[in-house]
Order: C-alpha cells, then sequence, then structure tokens
C-alpha cells in the first residue's frame, strides 16, 4: 500500500497565501517610486554641484605657426587627469613686434626649447600676442589636460600660457593681451570648477623649484612663474596685472564679486 503525506499538500496553500501577501506589500511601494520620479513638474532635488565654465576661446592650432622645415620628431604627448593652475609667463621677447610676425616668434622659441635646452616640444601650452591672438603651444590637443614643461617642479595638473614680449617694470601690458589670458584662463579653470581667484594644492615634483620634491604647496589658481620657480618671470609689470586677469576670469565663469 502507498502512503500519502497529507501534511505536506496542507502547508502548500498556506505559502502561497504567504507570498502572495509580501507581493502586494511590495507592489504599492515600487509603484510610488514611479510615480516620484517620474513627474516631470517635480522633478527631485538636485545634489549635484553648480559647474563654472566659460566659453572656449578662439585657439589657433599649432599649424599656424609649425611648418615642416622646423618641426623636430617628439615622443607621444603626456597628460594629467586635470588642470587646476594656470602659471602664467613672458617670453622675454622684443615688444614691437607686428603681431602678423608672431608666428615666426614662436616658432623660434620653439626652436630654442627643442634644440638648444634639447626639450621634446615647446614648453608652454599656449602663447599670447599683444593683439589677444591665442595659438596653441605644446602638442596634445588645446582641450585636454596636456603636461607641459614650463614651471619647473609643477608642470602636473597646470598649464602654461606665455604672453609673447618683455614685461618687466614699466612695460605696458596690453588690454587685448590681459584680455585674452583671462578669457584662456577662465576656459581652462572651467573645465575643472576651479574659481580662478582661488589658491589651489599642487605637490612639487623637483627641488629645483621653491619647494623640495614631494612637498605640498598651495599657490594661486592664476600665478605667476616665478611664484613656484626662482625667477623674474613674468616680470613685475604683467605680475601686477594678475589680480585684474583673475578677476575677469572669475567673471567670464559667471561667479559672483
Amino acid at each position: 500500500m502507498k502512503w500519502t503525506r497529507p501534511w505536506r499538500t496542507a502547508r502548500l496553500p498556506g505559502v502561497l497565501t504567504a507570498l502572495t501577501a509580501v507581493a502586494a506589500l511590495l507592489l504599492p511601494v515600487r509603484g510610488s517610486e514611479r510615480v516620484v520620479t517620474a513627474d516631470p513638474g517635480h522633478p527631485a532635488p538636485s545634489s549635484a554641484p553648480v559647474v563654472h565654465r566659460a566659453p572656449r576661446p578662439v585657439i589657433l592650432p599649432r599649424s599656424a605657426w609649425l611648418d615642416r622645415a622646423t618641426l623636430r620628431r617628439q615622443p607621444p604627448p603626456r597628460y594629467d587627469d586635470r588642470v587646476v593652475a594656470v602659471f602664467v609667463h613672458h617670453t622675454d621677447s622684443p615688444n614691437d613686434y607686428d603681431c602678423a610676425d608672431a608666428p615666426r616668434i614662436i616658432r623660434s622659441l620653439y626652436s630654442g626649447h627643442t634644440g638648444a635646452r634639447h626639450w621634446d616640444d615647446i614648453g608652454y601650452n599656449y602663447l599670447v600676442d599683444h593683439c589677444g591672438t591665442i595659438y596653441e603651444g605644446r602638442a596634445g590637443g588645446a582641450d585636454r589636460a596636456v603636461t607641459g614643461a614650463h614651471t619647473q617642479g609643477f608642470n602636473h595638473r597646470s598649464t602654461g600660457i606665455a604672453a609673447l614680449g618683455t614685461f618687466t617694470a614699466g612695460a605696458q601690458v596690453p588690454a587685448a593681451m590681459t584680455d585674452a589670458v583671462a578669457a584662456l584662463a577662465a576656459w581652462k579653470l572651467g573645465l575643472s570648477d576651479t574659481d580662478p581667484r582661488a589658491r589651489v594644492r599642487l605637490t612639487s615634483t623637483s627641488g629645483l623649484s621653491r619647494y623640495r620634491a614631494g612637498a605640498p604647496a598651495t599657490v594661486p589658481a592664476v600665478a605667476g612663474h616665478n611664484t613656484a620657480y626662482a625667477t623674474t618671470c613674468p616680470g613685475a609689470a604683467l605680475t601686477a596685472a594678475l589680480p585684474a586677469i583673475r578677476a575677469k576670469a572669475a567673471h567670464l565663469q559667471g561667479r559672483t564679486p
């Protein structure tokens, strides 16, 4: 004779009933989530920080100044994760040039960096003439965080902007030039939402700078070359213009005074 086990069949309805009850409890919760998140008239408050961006200024490519006769072979560019600081330089070259001659001056700087100094490329990421024209300097892409060779010990997470000319004490710094530097700094720092008026933390990679290798340094987000390295660059006149450049860059990012 085959025996049955009625206690197993007796429990099945109870199990189904319990599962049904759990499902009934879950359905209203899932349904209410859909209603809240799908309501376009009452979007959920955002916790994302406000990002201050500035328009990208016109930047002439390397091809505007670099020709085949001057170009040297070089290794692939190196990159950082972001740019949080701008170092401003002057090129210590004559001021009485015609802006149409700026490409020739940049080629000369490139030849000096890659020739006599044996660098792999021009050190500056960007160059600005006294008419306010911005040129892409170091290769790798104007829109990217290219590691430059402009500020000993502080080439990482920074970009170098060189003003074509010599801006020592008593020199006139053209408004078109400072406006272009401010626009470039505003755009470049805006990509990391860095306030041009702020101070930022960097780490020195060379004891030849003002800081020993590995030491942290807090510097202005828009700084002169002499802030990080013992030099007179970018000259007393251009150094004196930096506060106004920072303020204009912050305004271009849409920041309040």
